[in-house]
């Protein structure tokens, strides 16, 4: 992992950084307005060490939600090494809603974050297109999903998930949200086999 595009981390410093996103998720989540300097001492770095990684609050909240953005986008490849198509794009829409949920979290913490005049800009989703479309070409390679799905007809497809909130027993609605978008993505594919016919 490079810090800024340019300069490879060494391993004590990628070490550190890891450390100071997953306590910041945590703690900003539960708290969007978290000192920083609680955040450094909860992952256990000094300042210099924090502020040489996120030198404000904007850059740290971003950086969350691109963290996490990627994880759920990088695992794509690997369920699909693990598991048949279907089961693995259904597996990935499941972590899919455990992101939702997170940025869910961070709302609060991302709309403090970028309302300075200035702030910088909400990361695209583009990572999860992507991974989106690596798991419908699988799918539609095996004839498991109907043809000519695309990653931003999917995206649009599964964007309730965002209207949920992590205060409300979320996972039920997410699943039976989530289990009709995998049977309307399955009607017609060509291996689908057909119910037997009720007459």
């Amino acid at each position: 992992m490079q810090k800024d595009g340019n300069t490879p981390l060494r391993a004590d410093a990628l070490h550190n950084r890891e450390r100071i996103l997953r306590t910041a998720l945590d703690e900003l989540t539960r708290c969007p307005a978290a000192p920083l300097s609680t955040i450094a001492r909860k992952a256990g770095v000094g300042q210099g060490t924090f502020y040489r990684n996120f030198p404000n609050r904007e850059t740290l909240v971003l950086e969350i939600y691109r963290h996490e953005m990627r994880q759920v986008a990088d695992s794509a490849s690997d369920l699909l090494q693990e598991l048949p198509p279907p089961q693995a794009l259904r597996t990935w829409m499941d972590r899919l809603a455990e992101f939702a949920m997170a940025k869910a979290g961070l709302a609060e913490a991302m709309r403090l974050a970028t309302s300075a005049l200035g702030g910088p800009a909400k990361p695209s989703p583009t990572p999860l297109a992507t991974a989106a479309g690596l798991l419908l070409r699988a799918n539609e390679e095996a004839g498991t999903t109907r043809p000519g799905v695309t990653p931003d007809d999917f995206i649009l497809a599964i964007a309730g998930l965002w209207q949920l909130t992590p205060d409300e027993d979320w996972r039920p609605r997410a699943a039976r949200l989530l289990d009709l978008v995998m049977a309307g993505l399955q009607a017609g594919a060509p291996g689908r086999v057909p119910p037997p016919d009720s007459a």
